[in-house]
């Protein structure tokens, strides 16, 4: 009896009813769960560094190419790698043309990187050094170093102003047609000069317009821009290239350019089918020698009508290719929009866009044959192409050639 009064004595207010017997305690199979006293919802939950998913860096705009590799056509993609190889010589030959003597100090050449197009923070005269044919160094009386065109290179710019002056009729005509196409018949002449690698056109071509004052005469606008503007509409012009291939092959034209009609499944329509749909919105064509300042800018004719500009703008180059900042320059004048990127990739069966994102160039497929060769060329092109060839030869190399040509 002694464990029973030691359990009434030690036990606080005790019930008598509750010590009739002894049990044991209770234990539950499932652990309660432990409570705070206090929220804990402040504290930090990021997941540590090494749990997290590694996520893949996006490529930059800047070396993005634009076509994905089932699509890529490799002769496309190269043209625009020898533009950006030949920036040096094409810059450089246009900015010492126009200095006196055709020579510039090499030392002040290393600060006009843009205007020359060799990279930022290099030296000069490693670019020179690429293209011995072509530059040269040497010192002058004064102690400094100079550079120009070598002799061989002063006979080519010749040949290249002979090609200009016997071209002259067909550069004024192109000039002419893209006025046709401008909005207001007038562009600004520094556009023209900007681009004028582009068409072909002569560099002093501003000074050559007042000898044509049935085509053009040259207005001041209000910020004091000089602009050309249209003397005379020639309707015998204003035919696009287009229209003269549907007279030729008008199934070709046809299937130039693709403005699919949405329609639901439930009709069950087969490929010839669709195709015969899609033509209700491709055809007619809208001339972009029409105005189409006027145009809703989101409906299908405004979209036609730009695509048709385009593809006439690229007739008119000496490539029929053209780079973003080429059709930029041109955006008001042609009524284009921001769009014209997205406008053309929807376009694959006229138009190949090679580069990348951020800088971009825009072919016209039908010019080329299979292998990226250029089908009709300018003289102009057939030119370049030499000069390119000459600009790559090193002097153990370019003996022979140099003796044939002379």
């Amino acid at each position: 009896m002694a464990w029973w009064w030691r359990c009434l004595t030690l036990s606080p207010k005790p019930k008598v009813s509750q010590c009739k017997t002894l049990l044991p305690p209770i234990i539950s199979s499932t652990p309660k769960p432990l409570i705070s006293s206090f929220s804990t919802s402040f504290l930090p939950t990021k997941t540590p560094q090494k749990h997290k998913k590694k996520s893949k860096n996006k490529e930059s705009p800047r070396t993005k190419l634009i076509q994905a590799e089932p699509n890529r056509l490799p002769h496309f993609e190269l043209l625009v790698q020898r533009d950006s190889f030949f920036r040096f010589l094409t810059r450089s030959k246009d900015f010492l043309s126009k200095q006196p003597d055709h020579v510039l100090r090499l030392d002040d050449a290393g600060k006009l990187h843009r205007e020359l197009g060799f990279p930022r923070g290099r030296k000069v005269l490693g670019s020179i050094q690429r293209h011995p044919l072509i530059f040269e160094t040497y010192r002058h009386t004064d102690g400094k170093m100079w550079f120009g065109f070598t002799e061989f290179m002063e006979d080519l710019l010749e040949e290249e102003k002979s090609i200009m002056e016997s071209m002259e009729t067909e550069r004024v005509t192109t000039v002419r047609k893209l006025l046709m196409m401008s909005a207001k018949k007038r562009i600004p002449l520094s556009k023209i000069h900007h681009c004028r690698a582009l068409f072909g056109i002569p560099d002093d071509f501003r000074d050559r317009v007042s000898k044509y004052p049935n085509y053009f005469k040259i207005g001041v606008e209000d910020d004091g821009r000089r602009v050309l503007e249209l003397v005379n509409w020639d309707p015998l012009l204003a035919v696009s290239a287009l229209e003269k291939d549907f007279m030729i092959d008008e199934d070709r034209v046809k299937k130039a350019f693709k403005f699919p009609v949405k329609h639901g499944k439930d009709l069950d329509l087969d490929v010839d089918d669709v195709r015969k749909l899609n033509l209700l919105n491709t055809l007619p064509l809208v001339s972009p020698y029409s105005d189409g300042s006027g145009l809703d800018l989101w409906t299908l004719q405004a979209e036609k009508y730009r695509v048709g500009v385009l593809h006439e703008f690229l007739n008119l180059t000496l490539e029929k290719r053209a780079s973003i900042h080429h059709i930029v320059e041109f955006k008001e004048e042609f009524s284009l929009t921001k769009h014209a990127y997205q406008m053309l990739l929807k376009q694959p069966r006229t138009f190949y866009l090679a580069g990348t994102e951020m800088n971009w160039a825009v072919f016209l497929k039908d010019a080329y044959d299979e292998n990226g060769i250029l089908m009709n060329k300018d003289p102009q092109v057939v030119f370049n192409e030499k000069l390119y060839k000459y600009a790559e030869m090193q002097d153990t190399e370019s003996d022979s050639g140099i003796r044939n040509k002379k």
